[in-house]
């Protein structure tokens, strides 16, 4: 069996994270963990959330995809991956929709993409929910990164699977409809 990525996409609050989190519990498909420089949040951990690194560590890795945002550097790197497909014939990653095009371009038909979308209120009210301080969260749906994840990009137009997250059960619904057409699981 082919190894398989599925690639979670879309903009800050969309519920990216929280699918992530719904594959590893029902399927047992692990998130690949990918790297920042970006202070913990309350409760996270240092090799199970991320790898929190320093602006000097984080240069260090081989990236398939980095982005800045909001101050802060994430990345996924080659490293990680190959280390959870050591184990597992698919996992999760949570990416922008720049680092989405990366890995469909790399791994084609092996990486899934799935992109979650949720109209501007909701998206909003879920990052004040999730505890961003308001100078934080106005940076960051201000931002141009932020409005470039609201869409799926033109390379990713028919290569990726659009879900809208209004409803957590609806969704979790349909992505076993992707699950069991890419016969994962």
């Amino acid at each position: 069996m082919d190894k398989k990525i599925i690639v979670i996409t879309g903009a800050s609050g969309t519920g990216k994270t929280t699918i992530s989190k719904y594959l590893k519990d029902t399927y047992h498909i692990p998130s690949v963990i990918t790297h920042t420089t970006r202070l913990p949040r309350e409760g996270e951990k240092n090799g199970v959330d991320y790898y929190f690194e320093t602006k000097n560590s984080f240069l260090k890795n081989h990236y398939l995809e980095k982005v800045e945002y909001s101050g802060n550097w994430y990345g996924s790197s080659e490293e990680s991956l190959k280390k959870t497909w050591e184990k597992f014939d698919a996992a999760s990653i949570v990416v922008d929709t720049a680092g989405a095009i990366s890995y469909k371009k790399k791994y084609g038909k092996n990486a899934v993409v799935i992109f979650l979308e949720v109209d501007f209120e909701t998206v909003t009210d879920r990052l004040k929910q999730r505890g961003d301080e308001t100078k934080r969260l106005l940076s960051r749906i201000n931002s141009d990164e932020f409005k470039r994840d609201l869409q799926i990009p033109r390379e990713l137009v028919g290569k990726c699977y659009k879900i809208s997250n209004k409803n957590l059960e609806n969704t979790k619904e349909n992505v076993n409809k992707v699950l069991k057409l890419e016969k994962i699981k």
